[in-house]
């Protein structure tokens, strides 16, 4: 045989060794993936954050984070993670990817999801309608069809407002007319009191009440009240009483007015209150001004600014639990990464030590920093996790 047939010969068989090897590694790596040998890439973290905002739309952000748990790479066509952000079942943002390739430990997967502003006012009605309590729920999804298997993953966050609370008071605050010839104060509230009325698509209301007491020998007419209420400087409506109410000599009359906030601002209110350079994050200010037009004994009608009644009132959501996040990071100096671990390389990657978070992982089961063991992060918000089976995977977290 000559020589070149005999080299060809030789290296056609290593060559076919070689390709059969490949083969059967191939098979035996896609085998050891199909009976759990490998571990299944599965969701570590989802991180949302809100992007530009316009009068008409609001960019949500999110980083998903995918866990690998193997030593090496992953790419399988048919594999697809989803996610959806809801707040009180309204849809506020939904996303996902197919065709997924990650690297061994974490990856981080952007997405960029436009939420139309008309989704507010029915968010703001279910949040007025459910208390003045909203639940923020993180749905992500890993589904491969090669595999034949997925997860959900479910988050949640409670956020609770208290706009008119504090409207009810029993301190007396005195009515005075600034008239010449007149003894001030011509009138007394003596209490206060609000609750939010029936809410539609239209407006909010605000049912409220004012013992007024009259110190004077002469009986008083308060013929209107009027209001006008602003969210950080946006009208959101204006009105005033619709019938006169004749406050007796030292006697008390409860006036009932009913203010309304028109929902067809909320959306720009809502451009306000993610502005930061308005009030902070994610604040707003609520304010409701009154006057009062009062009949004197005289005959005489004078329009009376109740500035002693002026009612103000913070509003603050963090509705991913930026705030925090944004608040540890400026006191250590380090930056967070989308799965709550500081980066210390400064590369944005993570150690992987098989999916768990010992160091932040509440009694509750919730992978928050800053949570207690009763499940809640402050007086006003909570995190909490579905309590479904998650297959093993890690647990989901918002901005921990």
């Amino acid at each position: 045989m000559a020589l070149t047939g005999v080299f060809a010969a030789l290296t056609g068989g290593k060559l076919r060794t070689a390709v059969v090897a490949l083969a059967v590694v191939a098979a035996a790596v896609g085998g050891a993936f199909a009976l759990g040998v490998f571990g299944v890439p599965s969701v570590a973290a989802v991180n949302n954050s809100f992007g530009d905002v316009t009068n008409e739309t609001t960019v949500v952000e999110t980083d998903l984070v995918v866990s690998n748990p193997n030593p090496i790479g992953v790419g399988l066509d048919g594999v697809t993670v989803n996610y959806t952000v809801t707040m009180n079942d309204v849809e506020m943002a939904t996303g996902g990817r197919e065709g997924v390739s990650v690297a061994s430990g974490n990856s981080s997967l952007a997405f960029e999801t436009e939420l139309a502003n008309d989704a507010i006012p029915p968010w703001w009605t279910s949040h007025v309608e459910n208390g003045e309590r909203t639940t923020v729920t993180i749905d992500a999804t890993v589904a491969s069809e090669v595999l034949g298997r997925s997860a959900n993953l479910t988050r949640t966050r409670e956020i609770e407002t208290d706009l008119i609370g504090a409207f009810t008071s029993d301190e007396t605050r005195p009515v005075n007319a600034d008239a010449p010839l007149v003894d001030d104060p011509v009138l007394y509230v003596n209490e206060t009191r609000g609750r939010w009325g029936a809410v539609s698509d239209a407006e909010t209301p605000i049912e409220m009440e004012f013992d007024v007491y009259n110190p004077n020998l002469e009986p008083y007419v308060v013929s209107e009240i009027g209001y006008d209420v602003t969210m950080n400087g946006v009208q959101m409506g204006s009105g005033s009483t619709e019938e006169a109410y004749l406050v007796p000599s030292y006697g008390t009359e409860t006036v009932e007015l009913t203010t309304a906030l028109r929902n067809e601002r909320l959306d720009e209110w809502w451009v306000t209150h993610l502005d930061e350079s308005v009030r902070g994050h994610q604040v707003s200010d609520l304010r409701i001004e009154f006057y009062a037009v009062i009949e004197l004994p005289s005959g005489e009608s004078v329009t009376v600014p109740l500035d002693s009644l002026t009612y103000e009132e913070t509003i603050e959501t963090d509705i991913f639990d930026e705030g925090r996040d944004r608040s540890d990071a400026a006191a250590t100096g380090n930056s967070t990464d989308s799965d709550g671990s500081d980066d210390e390389a400064g590369d944005g990657s993570t150690a992987d030590d098989g999916g768990s978070d010992d160091t932040n992982t509440s009694d509750e089961g919730t992978t928050d920093s800053n949570t207690s063991n009763g499940g809640s992060d402050d007086t006003n918000t909570s995190d909490g996790d579905s309590g479904d089976d998650d297959d093993g995977l890690v647990p989901l977290t918002v901005n921990p």
